[in-house]
């Protein structure tokens, strides 16, 4: 099934006032107290894990909800070096409802391949201008209901209360509805890190989250609320990319991109100054999606079919390219820290790729070139170490 992406925007991210790309200095929010430092917490701006390190996700989107079978696929994103997985679950009042046990499993599997777990309810996608979608307090009422898989995971597990909660329709109500959904699960005892997605089907056009994220953090008790930005069509330069994330990072609150591609049926999204920027920014990326696209859409896939060893132009592009996972991601340290999440912590070479754990093993050829769990990797000292 694919990811339902209708919108229409009539104002494409408008500028904002300053100079695009300027890295400007952290401040925190003011007024506003830092969560508690155990599990993932915010501290500064930036999301820590329980023994002070920062975190910076760099992971891939996966449909779960709508292929539950596809039970290898978060091994074969672990071992791209993915430090994180957005999993997609639904609350059942869109589609079939991912059951706590499930959750536990799902949660239980990424803790075994090494990776941080964001878990969504997908339900929520377009409300106010799909009629088919949930409430943020729909949402709530699911992760209420779930609770007990969530407690005792907060080193390992975020939960992301709705994807894309509004549409282009109502989108106002979003900070009332944010702050609500917030307060309903820490009332509930459910102390993981939050993260909430901005309206416009995830887009923001309209700033209502990027104008309302301060007051929104400061409504959290626990002030561990993590904004996603979701760049398709309307990020389709590096300015506006620039703009809105350094708006963040300056007003010390802390942001991930959860969700873009290199194309889109809205636009062009900039996916180089996406990734270039929260690089630079040490914002994390989240990109969509692993496998299972379709309705005109199925470009957005990493790979084909699920098939770890089909990967496409963007998956290719995303993993191993240029600011890319390869590049950039490490794992985190509640995993024992260390470049990549799928097993291979030997560092990065200067072309981006990481090291052979195993070194000349992986290189029968002797071209410099190996490969370890379905991902490239350089021979220290070898023709491809440059």
């Amino acid at each position: 099934m694919n990811k339902p992406r209708s919108r229409w925007v009539t104002a494409a991210g408008s500028a904002l006032a300053g100079v695009a790309g300027l890295l400007l200095p952290v401040f925190g929010p003011t007024g506003a107290a830092q969560a508690a430092d155990g599990g993932l917490h915010v501290r500064d701006g930036r999301l820590h894990e329980a023994d002070g390190s920062e975190f910076v996700m760099r992971g891939v989107n996966h449909a779960h909800t709508w292929y539950p079978t596809e039970t290898g696929a978060l091994a074969d994103i672990a071992a791209t070096g993915a430090n994180t997985v957005r999993v997609v679950l639904s609350s059942g009042d869109r589609w079939t409802r991912t059951s706590g046990a499930e959750v536990a499993s799902i949660i239980a599997d990424c803790k075994a391949n090494k990776v941080i777990c964001v878990l969504e309810v997908h339900d929520t996608t377009g409300y106010g201008e799909d009629g088919a979608a949930a409430s943020l307090d729909q949402a709530a009422d699911y992760w209420v209901g779930v609770r007990s898989a969530l407690q005792g995971q907060e080193d390992h597990v975020v939960v992301n209360i709705g994807n894309e909660p509004f549409g282009n329709s109502g989108y106002s109500a979003w900070t009332a509805a944010t702050k609500s959904a917030v307060a309903k699960l820490r009332a509930a005892g459910i102390e993981n890190a939050l993260m909430v997605d901005a309206p416009n089907w995830g887009q923001d056009w309209s700033h209502t989250m990027r104008d309302n994220a301060a007051s929104v953090f400061a409504a959290d008790p626990r002030r561990n609320t993590v904004f996603s930005i979701h760049m398709y069509g309307v990020y389709d330069t590096a300015t506006e990319v620039q703009d809105y994330l350094n708006h963040f990072v300056s007003a010390g609150l802390p942001i991930v991109v959860g969700e873009f591609g290199d194309n889109h049926s809205d636009g062009d999204p900039d996916e180089n100054a996406i990734m270039a920027t929260a690089r630079a920014l040490r914002v994390g990326y989240l990109g969509w999606s692993w496998s299972g696209n379709g309705s005109g859409v199925e470009y957005l896939d990493m790979v084909q079919d699920f098939d770890a060893n089909r990967p496409t132009a963007w998956g290719d592009r995303f993993l191993r390219g240029a600011d890319g996972i390869a590049a950039t991601s490490k794992r985190a340290a509640v995993y024992g820290g260390g470049n990549g999440g799928g097993g291979n912590d030997g560092g990065t070479a200067p072309n981006g790729y990481p090291y052979c754990v195993d070194g000349a093993a992986s290189d029968p050829d002797g071209d410099g070139w190996g490969w370890e769990r379905q991902r490239s990797c350089v021979v220290r000292g070898g023709a491809a170490d440059r």
